[in-house]
């Protein structure tokens, strides 16, 4: 039988026997066996006994605001918190084009790290308008050889009495968002933003992702309120809440507790380990909080959630080299985990879990999924977690879209 692509000696996670290897077989862009040896005609590349993985999925991201480091004012305290004024003072510069070539190059990188998915949440506030959204419906079309890109529309800056701001909240989702979003945080009333959110989530049979629960105080959690209301639409399974950073200061049983409630109303957790520790504890001037969320524990309680980058290269995180693995990593070692069901449960949380929350119904390795491959140079996903390491070569539908050489040691 002819195939696109026979990748041979792949390694699959939980796959039992450990020395066990199997061949996967592509055609028209899906899995077509997978079997110890397939013989056939294709191309035929050798993944050496190494982990094969499906492709990772970033769930929470802003490629239109990343690489602007730039172009904004300096930090000049070290423990200021002004970040999004310094954003916001450069949005006016924004264009169509500045914006497109930006998150291709971010874009990018990201593919070269093995992303295939992701959710890109893209800002709509006044001074972008529908800027940012035209660029990166090209972003879209143009990189899908390599990525399927879901795309946001949220408002940054505030919602409630400002005059046009949902107007283009609405624009996006009439051509084509699939997702709606917002910053209750930093609006005049933030419950009335979620409210809103949920409605026209409602209105358009859209997915709701919230940025929420920033900071240290936690008797003000807006996660209860999200919960309320996805149980009240039935929403299930199509909420999520970036950041969460509120939640690494609760006790145990508190964390139990929050665990429980979004395992029941279906509202998954997008921990997003670098922009939370940057940004977290600039009150305090030693013992200063991690501000990272401990997804794991939440995982335990049932809920889903997943590790993001969120931003690349702009003030609320001033460097990133677009790679998920690292970030994942970087979470472990903040959260304090270090067992081989930990470390998986983290590779988890940027593979498996995030296509849930983006309702990858076909992700992952199996027959009738798309062809979407990242060979690694370890034998489990754990391994991947604890060396931090980076992909060797990837297939999106089949076709190989990166390699990486790996490097050599020259002895005298």
């Amino acid at each position: 039988m002819p195939f696109s692509l026979i990748l041979r000696n792949a390694r699959l996670a939980n796959a039992g026997d450990t020395n066990a290897t199997v061949d996967i077989a592509v055609a028209d862009g899906r899995i077509k066996a997978i079997e110890p040896r397939i013989s056939g005609e294709g191309e035929s590349v050798d993944a050496g006994g190494q982990f094969v993985s499906a492709g990772l999925v970033e769930s929470h991201f802003h490629l239109d605001k990343s690489r602007i480091l730039d172009r904004v004012a300096p930090l000049e305290d070290r423990r200021g918190t002004d970040y999004m004024k310094r954003v916001s003072a450069v949005k006016d510069s924004f264009t169509v084009e500045d914006i497109y070539a930006r998150s291709r190059e971010t874009l990018e990188q990201c593919i070269l790290n093995g992303v295939m998915h992701m959710r890109t949440h893209i800002e709509v506030d006044a001074p972008i308008g529908l800027r940012g959204f035209e660029a990166l419906e090209r972003v879209a079309k143009d990189y899908a050889w390599g990525v399927d890109l879901q795309l946001c529309v949220f408002l940054q800056e505030g919602w409630t009495d400002v005059p046009g701001a949902e107007a283009n909240v609405v624009q996006g989702l009439k051509r084509g968002a699939t997702v709606v979003g917002g910053a209750p945080r930093y609006d005049a009333n933030g419950p009335a933003q979620i409210e809103r959110i949920f409605a026209l989530a409602k209105d358009f049979d859209v997915d709701v992702d919230i940025h929420g629960d920033g900071g240290y105080t936690t008797d003000d959690m807006m996660i209860w309120q999200i919960c309320d209301l996805t149980d009240r639409m039935g929403w299930g399974g199509r909420v999520a809440l970036g950041h969460g950073n509120k939640y690494s200061c609760l006790p145990d049983a508190d964390v139990q507790k929050l665990g429980k409630r979004l395992a029941e109303s279906g509202v998954a957790i997008s921990v997003l380990p670098a922009t939370d520790m940057f940004t977290s504890g600039r009150h305090q001037e030693h013992s200063v909080m991690r501000g990272v969320a401990d997804a794991n524990a939440l995982i335990a309680q049932g809920a889903n959630c997943s590790i993001a980058t969120n931003n690349v290269l702009n003030p609320f995180t001033p460097y990133g080299d677009c790679s998920l693995v690292r970030i994942a990593t970087m979470y472990a070692n903040v959260v304090q985990r270090g067992t081989d069901k930990d470390l998986s449960d983290c590779f988890a949380m940027i593979s498996d879990r995030p296509a849930r929350i983006l309702r990858k119904n076909d992700y992952g390795i199996a027959v009738g999924n798309p062809a979407d491959l990242v060979v690694w140079p370890t034998n489990s996903p754990a391994q991947v977690i604890a060396t931090a390491a980076q992909p060797l070569m990837g297939f999106k539908r089949g076709r190989r879209v990166f390699t990486r050489e790996v490097a050599t040691l020259h002895r005298p």
